[in-house]
């Protein structure tokens, strides 16, 4: 089958890194082709070149066989290439057919002739499945929807190449078993597909072949038939991964968190959390499941102070926590890791030697007499860099923003875990990370447990609810429906409880 796709020997720098350094690539026609490596291997930065957002130092592509030279996206989009990015680009006061012809409106005269582009996006959507209404705002549909719009408009735009950054990185279970069916059908259609991703079950799933890099190198391209998830592994970090956490039984203590009858109103006004009681105690990790949307922003939010509570209360090592800032809050003993790292994880345009003390800069070591101490901020950060492998061309004085999505969450969990506090709230703490990266957070947070820290951990990912809890709460509109032992129970009676089936909690 004749190549569509081929880098050769690419080479591209950023200051004090090597990105790519003379990685080859060559994609069959027709076929799903995934991208593996570590945070801050490189895979992004090759995909951005072949989109044309980066030029390399060296290296061919060839489109079709023939070499090109890709300046921009739009050169990208003229020879069929489109890209889904990890961070959707959408308006969210807009329809989803505008968002899908910005730029490429169809015209009757002088007026956009919006009935003739909706008319199309509907017919895309039923050949590929998509199910998306024309007519919605991007603002009152999914995440999982918006990505389809994201889809779609590559579609518009006739692209023969989809490339899709950690498509699955922000969808539920159910979402990402319906990508995975849009890609087989894309593919089925004549399509090929590019697909970077960290998580091994999904390339197995769909992908017929597997490129992996390895800090900026191409290690080896391998069928994904004739490959194991343990060998790919391998591959991408340099060493046997452990799939499985070792973790010895639990010793709860006291009661650190307390919850009672708590209500929290959502962004559409409605009670997203209702009448809520909860415990959580030093020396165990509680683990929180549920299809999202289901509460679990809600609960997250008004516990570390970014929601307020309508009622009910919330009570840290006793102390009540409604009406207290998020500073109070942090001072008084709790930690956060944020599921949206971007709004409520880093400050982007702080260096970051900067977000790793954003919450400490006012106190010794890192200040004296009020002026900060930039050789302990700078020490602090090499530590941490060093200790949760932080990928960073220029050290603690990179731009935040400049760093990979997988390098910011590492960042934000090495601040928070460093930190040791009484009661952590995690959510999504493993988002966007690779199988070596989420092998060592997995460590350092039932180190904390062992500590006799109390863990609420939030997770889509029912694998890393069932391997590092010790209980399991299970959230279901709003309310907990059930809460077991994490050793007796398994993915199937947990789906049931996310799908609302009652239980009594033990």
């Amino acid at each position: 089958m004749p190549y569509i796709i081929e880098m050769l020997d690419i080479v591209k720098n950023f200051p004090g890194v090597r990105a790519n350094d003379r990685v080859t690539l060559k994609v069959e026609q027709g076929s799903i082709h995934a991208l593996l490596g570590e945070n801050g291997a490189g895979k992004s930065t090759l995909m951005s070149i072949l989109f044309g957002l980066y030029q390399p130092e060296s290296g061919t592509i060839k489109v079709h066989g023939r070499e090109e030279r890709i300046a921009d996206p739009n050169a990208a989009n003229a020879l069929g290439i489109g890209m889904v990015h990890q961070h959707f680009k959408l308006v969210h006061n807009f329809t989803v057919t505008e968002n899908i012809i910005l730029g490429l409106e169809p015209r009757s005269g002088l007026v956009i002739d919006r009935k003739k582009a909706a008319r199309r996006v509907r017919e895309l959507s039923e050949l590929y499945g998509l199910n998306v209404d024309p007519e919605a705002r991007i603002e009152d549909i999914s995440v999982g929807m918006q990505q389809r719009v994201e889809i779609l408009k590559m579609l518009y735009r006739d692209a023969e190449i989809l490339i899709f950054d950690e498509p699955t990185a922000v969808l539920t279970p159910q979402e990402i078993h319906e990508l995975m069916q849009i890609m087989r059908r894309l593919v089925g259609e004549g399509k090929t597909v590019l697909l970077i991703t960290h998580k091994l079950r999904e390339i197995k799933e769909v992908a017929r072949t597997c490129t992996i890099l390895r800090r900026g190198k191409l290690i080896g391209t391998v069928s994904v038939a004739d490959s194991t998830e343990e060998s790919m592994a391998e591959m991408m970090v340099g060493r046997e991964v452990n799939f499985h956490v070792d973790k010895g039984p639990a010793k709860p203590g006291e009661v650190i968190l307390k919850i009672e009858r708590l209500n929290v109103r959502n962004a559409k006004g409605l009670l997203g959390v209702k009448d809520l009681s909860l415990e959580l105690r030093a020396g165990e990790i509680l683990g929180l499941c549920g299809i999202d949307g289901n509460g679990q922003t809600e609960l997250v939010r008004a516990i570390t102070g970014l929601a307020e509570i309508e009622s009910g209360r919330i009570l840290l090592g006793g102390r009540e926590l409604a009406g207290m800032a998020v500073k109070g809050r942090l001072d008084l003993g709790l930690g956060h890791i944020p599921e949206d790292r971007h709004r409520h994880g880093l400050v982007l345009d702080f260096r970051l030697e900067e977000n790793l003390v954003v919450h400490s800069y006012g106190r010794r070591p890192f200040s004296r007499g009020g002026v900060m101490d930039g050789n302990a901020v700078r020490a602090n950060a090499e530590r941490l860099i060093s200790e949760f492998d932080v990928r960073c061309g220029e050290g603690g004085a990179t731009p935040t923003r400049a760093m990979s999505g997988g390098n910011q969450q590492k960042a934000i969990v090495a601040r928070e875990i460093d930190r040791s506090p009484e009661a952590f709230v995690i959510a999504q703490p493993t988002r966007g990370l690779d199988v070596g990266a989420i092998e060592y957070i997995h460590k350092r947070i039932i180190a904390e447990r062992d500590k006799g820290k109390a863990i609420l951990l939030v997770s889509l990912e029912l694998d890393e609810i069932l391997d590092i809890s010790d209980r399991i709460a299970v959230i279901y509109n709003g309310e907990i429906v059930g809460v077991v032992a994490a050793g007796q129970t398994d993915e199937n009676e947990l789906g049931l409880m996310m799908s609302g089936s009652k239980r009594k909690v033990a």
